[in-house]
């Protein structure tokens, strides 16, 4: 959950998908998940790059090519003569130095003729996916780094803050550096710890705790209409990061929207484990699942409700779904939701390729030894997946202009990172190094064979065009491995602007339909593009499957269940 964005295809403004696109610790973690384990791995090639060498000797021709092309444009930018220029959207080269000194100019001219063909030498010679996808990330991540923005003597713009706070901003800068490379992530910092407070500025749609467990608080959110639907809401948050993507600031919190739609909403909080909390798995998971589904039937009076999940939290919930078919009790759930949310995890890109069996090895034992994944192992690798947005765009602003990161709610949200405990990492690692939840049987979760396809309930699907987390191809699949009806929808953003897609962007659209072909690409085609936010048309779903409307509830609670604290509740504040 799953951000300074160069993606054109995001529709929500510079702030907002600034603050969406660096966010990653809702991505398909399970795949990345190996990594997070790791400290060196991502960085070595290994096998990938004995295969990239062997595919140079094959076919020498690219390269010799490219390097040609290389050193001929060298030339023309030598004498001047190159007509190499930068996209317009590129915030590195805005100064206007860059263009009218003509040693930058070259110097930049040359940068880009160089990293280019080094991505181009990527693209085009005849590598396997995998070796594709890692050389590639390795590629990137050199040729960011290259960047003559990123060093204080060529870029003017820290020359011209040095000059005008008479040093200050190097110094500023510099202890920043020591700061944040002190302790994980070691990566820039992306919004200042205190520009943001949970219950103060994030998480505020008014609520209770009705319900709390060694792992999870329920809370059920006060009504803001005078009638609410009869068959209630569950939401189940990622594992990896706290529940209030789905509630941040007002008017951007989803959590806010489906109240004031007329839902009964209720929340689970996952607690941020620690070390005696190692044997929680799938299993432990989706128990706590089922007790909070419990409490909800037991407070509502309603014998259904719908699920709502996120991103590894869908893929607990829709095993959940197949474990309660199994056992003779699908009739408890009234419709199911899944946000970017990724089941088929077959070239489910970037993520997937850096993972292998060797890597799973050595990050289940690290997690083993600790009895959790820290959540800050995690938020580096998601870092390192975008570079230029997540790490040298605040590398630039941090250290070399003495700047404080720009305060975004969903930067903070990204921040606040939680532990996963070594048993569900093991779990989630098993799930996708043999992309188990696409054979019927192959997974287990309390007892029962997990087949997808046996969950017949109506289904509503979210994805992100531009997703470079969760792949919305893979996302589609989900709708090949459902039964019952699946409604997809595919949103004009990335992969945490997906989800945080509040109504009122006048250039927001997203693509939906309830057909199914073989192919995404197929089902894009034919899909009905539609202006404004996916909140409007969920909304407009979900309350068809959420029966009709009742007198709201006059106090949290009821039928056995009592107010414990109010919302958020205290498990969202461990750290």
């Amino acid at each position: 959950m799953d951000a300074t964005s160069s993606d054109p295809t995001d529709t929500a403004n510079s702030s907002d998908r600034s603050g969406a696109d660096a966010v990653g610790a809702a991505a398909p973690m399970d795949t990345m998940l190996a990594e997070a384990g790791t400290t060196l791995g991502r960085w070595l090639p290994g096998r990938a790059g004995l295969r990239f060498a062997a595919a140079l000797a094959r076919t020498p021709a690219p390269a010799a090519r490219l390097a040609g092309d290389t050193v001929a444009e060298l030339a023309r930018i030598a004498v001047g003569r190159s007509e190499i220029t930068w996209d317009r959207r590129d915030k590195r080269f805005a100064d206007e130095a860059w263009t009218g000194n003509p040693v930058l100019h070259r110097i930049a001219q040359a940068y880009l003729a160089a990293g280019g063909a080094a991505e181009r030498l990527v693209e085009e010679l005849p590598l396997d996916w995998r070796t594709e996808q890692r050389i590639r990330f390795l590629t990137e991540n050199v040729v960011e780094a290259l960047a003559p923005t990123n060093t204080a003597l060529l870029n003017p713009a820290a020359w011209k803050a040095a000059i005008d706070s008479g040093g200050t901003t190097l110094t500023r800068g510099a202890a920043a550096m020591v700061r944040d490379l002190a302790k994980a992530p070691r990566v820039p910092r992306m919004v200042e710890p205190d520009a943001f407070a949970v219950g103060r500025d994030l998480a505020m749609t008014p609520g209770s705790v009705v319900f709390r467990n060694p792992l999870i608080e329920l809370i059920e959110y006060a009504p803001q209409t005078e009638q609410v639907r009869e068959v209630p809401l569950l939401i189940v948050p990622p594992t990896i990061n706290k529940f209030y993507v789905v509630d941040l600031s007002p008017g951007r919190s989803l959590v806010e929207h489906l109240v004031q739609a007329g839902q009964h909403v209720f929340m689970v909080s996952w607690r941020n484990p620690r070390s005696e909390g190692a044997e929680w798995g799938a299993d432990a998971y989706a128990e706590a699942i089922v007790e909070a589904l419990d409490a909800v039937e037991k407070i509502s009076g309603s014998p259904k409700t719908a699920l709502l999940a996120l991103c590894s939290g869908g893929m607990l919930t829709s095993m959940l779904v197949a474990h309660l078919a199994a056992t003779g009790q699908q009739h408890r759930i009234a419709a199911l939701s899944l946000l970017v949310t990724v089941l088929d995890q077959h070239h489910a890109g970037t993520p997937g390729a850096l993972s292998d069996r060797r890597a799973s090895e050595a990050s289940t034992a690290r997690s083993e030894r600790k009895g959790y994944l820290d959540g800050a192992a995690l938020a580096e690798v998601f870092a390192w997946l975008r570079p230029r947005d997540l790490v040298w765009n605040y590398w630039v602003n941090n250290y070399l202009l003495g700047k404080p990161p720009p305060a975004f709610d969903i930067l903070s949200w990204n921040a606040d990172t939680t532990r996963m405990p070594a048993k569900l990492h093991h779990d989630f690692i098993a799930l996708a190094q043999d992309n188990l939840l696409t054979k019927p049987g192959a997974a287990t979760l309390c007892g029962s064979p997990v087949d997808l396809s046996q969950i017949d309930v109506d289904s509503y699907v979210v994805a992100g065009v531009a997703d470079h987390l969760c792949p919305w191809q893979n996302c589609y699949q989900t709708t090949r491995l459902l039964g019952g009806t699946t409604r997809f929808v595919l949103s004009t953003s990335g992969h945490i602007a997906a989800i945080v897609n509040p109504p009122g962007n006048e250039k927001a659209s997203f693509h939906a339909g309830e057909f199914a072909p073989d192919d995404a690409e197929k089902w894009l085609e034919n899909a009905e593009k539609q202006k404004g936010s996916w909140w409007t048309d969920y909304t407009d779903w979900l309350a068809a499957r959420t029966g009709a409307r009742r007198d709201a509830p006059a106090e949290p609670g009821l039928n056995g269940f009592e107010p414990l604290a109010d919302a958020p509740g205290t498990y969202v504040l461990e750290r």
